[in-house]
């Protein structure tokens, strides 16, 4: 399939959405100068000053060895989990369920990995707004509604239909963090969003034509059986004449 045209988009595809990706995340460029929004956000300028004024007083060093390995193994985790979904779902077709039950084991291993991380009762604490409305939203919205929904459309259209959309996200979280929290928009930004943009397109234009292409062959293949049902009714049908005759041949003639 990599040979027609729809298996290269896929595959172009996929290498314009991971190199774009990498672009918009990695390299800045000049500066566009767009403005700012008009939305002025006062948590968000709380949280930044509260980052620059912890940052200043600890001596914490980034990690350039645990963080990048930490994000491969969650890739790599994404991507098995994505491909083990389309057999759950072939074999257990009840996303509510499963999904249900991956969000009841999550939750007890984040409870475990909470409780070895944050020892301290004020950590756990949830009289800050914010607190109590994030938390509410990452259940329901960022891992219920979006667990069911990533299984459904696995179900409907595979793995890869449902994992390229996911450098979308950098797209829609550099326009957020322009609109809300006063973030600069760079070159970089931009021709990375562009090529993210176009190469889900390519892998949707792929897929679309690999369906076509499949649905098809699974109607030629839908008329060749009934063609060889109707021929199999004719010939059952000739035997019965043909025994039929044979059987009224057999009786003596009355003179």
């Amino acid at each position: 399939m990599i040979r027609t045209a729809a298996g290269k988009a896929k595959v172009v595809g996929t290498i314009l959405c991971v190199g774009g990706a990498m672009l918009l995340s990695f390299y800045h460029g000049h500066n566009i100068g767009i403005g700012e929004s008009s939305i002025h956000w006062k948590y968000a300028d709380h949280l930044s000053s509260q980052n620059k004024d912890n940052n200043g007083s600890t001596n914490a060093q980034p990690n350039f060895i645990l963080g990048p390995f930490l994000i491969i193994v969650s890739a790599l985790s994404w991507a098995i989990w994505s491909i083990i979904q389309t057999r759950v779902s072939e074999k257990y077709p009840a996303p509510y369920s499963s999904t249900a039950l991956m969000c009841f084991m999550s939750s007890i291993q984040c409870v475990l990995f909470a409780i070895c991380f944050d020892h301290k009762p004020t950590d756990w604490s949830l009289r800050q707004g914010i607190r109590a409305t994030s938390a509410v939203y990452a259940g329901i919205v960022g891992t219920a509604l979006a667990y069911c929904l990533m299984s459904w459309c696995i179900e409907k259209k595979g793995p890869l239909y449902v994992s390229v959309f996911n450098p979308l996200l950098l797209v829609i979280v550099a326009v957020l963090s322009w609109g809300l929290l006063q973030d600069k928009i760079y070159v970089g930004t931009i021709v990375g969003s562009v090529l993210i943009v176009v190469g889900l397109y390519g892998v949707l234009w792929g897929k679309q034509k690999e369906l076509q292409v499949i649905g098809v062959v699974h109607v030629d293949e839908e008329e060749a059986r009934n063609e060889v049902e109707t021929k199999e009714d004719h010939l059952e049908e000739l035997e019965l004449s043909a025994h039929s005759i044979i059987t009224v041949d057999q009786f003596p003639k009355k003179n």
